[in-house]
């Protein structure tokens, strides 16, 4: 199954110039800016979004991005932080004021002061670095199936963010898991709920420790060791 996948690469002080290397498939499940400076990181997220049916344009940094985010409207932005030139940050302010783009955070930093910027700014996530990319389909598969609920938040014609710390069910860690079990069992978003909380009922835990459980066991998995 091919995929649409656009690279980007800086010629000069140009415009960025996007190379289409396959033609798209009118099933993919969305489309998702990637920004990352570091060129591994962007070929790996990138590669392992589109093999999991998304249509995929990355950019290694800010004033790309946001060229690219006017031109193809992403449904989705994974952005790094900290880059040269614009920031993470920089970018997250202009899709949701001008673009009404969601966004989630990939950063390798989780300070007091960078962790109250992301929630500011009204990220959908923000997810610690090094992740595995089966750490990020689900993560970005449960972002997907909140679009419906973020939507019916629109005042004016402007998103509300869903904030981090959220009572919501389908909030983290909850949402997470729930976006794991989707990817791994091909289930809607509430399959995959009742599914986590039937496994929490046979228990006799919380959806959230199930959850929680879950999780862990994800990064165990993915060679990434236990949370501490």
């Amino acid at each position: 199954m091919a995929f649409h996948l656009t690279k980007i690469h800086k010629t000069g002080g140009d415009s960025p110039r996007g190379t289409e290397t396959d033609v798209m498939n009118p099933t993919t499940k969305g489309k998702v800016l990637v920004v990352d400076d570091d060129r591994l990181v962007l070929a790996t997220v990138t590669h392992g979004l589109s093999q999991a049916g998304y249509e995929v344009i990355d950019a290694d940094n800010g004033d790309d991005a946001i060229l690219l985010a006017r031109q193809h409207k992403p449904d989705l932005a994974l952005l790094d932080i900290r880059m040269e030139g614009k920031t993470g940050f920089d970018v997250a302010a202009y899709l949701r004021e001008y673009c009404q783009i969601p966004f989630m955070f990939l950063s390798a930093f989780a300070d007091e002061a960078t962790i109250k910027q992301v929630k500011e700014l009204g990220a959908l996530t923000y997810l610690i670095k090094p992740l595995d990319i089966q750490q990020i389909v689900p993560a970005v598969e449960a972002a997907f199936a909140n679009r419906p609920q973020a939507r019916s938040s629109d005042v004016g014609g402007v998103t509300a963010p869903l904030p981090l710390d959220d009572d919501n069910p389908l909030q983290q860690p909850v949402a997470i898991a729930v976006g794991i079990v989707m990817h791994r069992h091909s289930l809607s978003r509430v399959g995959a709920l009742d599914r986590l909380k039937a496994q929490a009922a046979h228990e006799g835990r919380s959806l959230e420790a199930v959850c929680q459980r879950l999780l862990d066991a994800q990064e165990v998995l993915s060679g990434l060791g236990p949370l501490h």
